[in-house]
């Protein structure tokens, strides 16, 4: 039987964002409508525990500048900013689980919950200054998520391990 060495927690990099493009998505907690937005992508965003403000920014960038539109010959050769679309952005801890083994996800390779909050509200922070049309959902709450994908569209982005 092959093992596999467990990574150790302080050296896991790399923000995590599953995107989907869409063309309409919104975000509830406790039935009240937190944010919303028209076509554009939605980004449910890991934060693992090496990732810092750097990080951040660096997903930043890839979230605007990410291919995922039509042109007019409808390859995916269009960015958010080259759109104007509306982003979506969802903290969603449970993306960065480790899943290899066993029945259970486990969190070890998830930031500490007070060190998430942070980087996500920077990531939201630097996102409403680079773009015009931001909404966020709530770190920690039992958010309802609705969105209908456009495609479906729906890539896996990391920042790079060297951020």
């Amino acid at each position: 039987m092959l093992r596999f060495r467990r990574p150790n927690c302080h050296h896991v990099g790399r923000m995590i964002a599953l995107i989907q493009r869409v063309t309409e998505a919104s975000v509830t907690v406790n039935g009240e409508r937190l944010g919303e937005i028209g076509p554009g992508l939605l980004a449910l965003v890991g934060v693992r525990p090496n990732d810092n403000e750097e990080t951040a920014q660096r997903m930043l960038e890839r979230l605007l500048a990410y291919r995922v539109f039509g042109d007019e010959q409808g390859r995916m050769n269009r960015s958010l900013t080259d759109t104007g679309g509306g982003l979506l952005l969802v903290p969603q801890f449970t993306l960065a689980a480790d899943t290899r083994q066993g029945n259970r996800p486990g969190f070890s390779t998830a930031a500490p919950p007070e060190k998430a909050e942070r980087l996500f509200d920077h990531l939201c922070a630097l996102a409403r200054r680079a773009h015009p049309t931001v909404a966020t959902g709530q770190f920690g709450a039992d958010m309802k998520v609705a969105l209908i994908n456009d495609g479906p569209v729906t890539f896996w982005l990391q920042t790079p391990e060297t951020v």
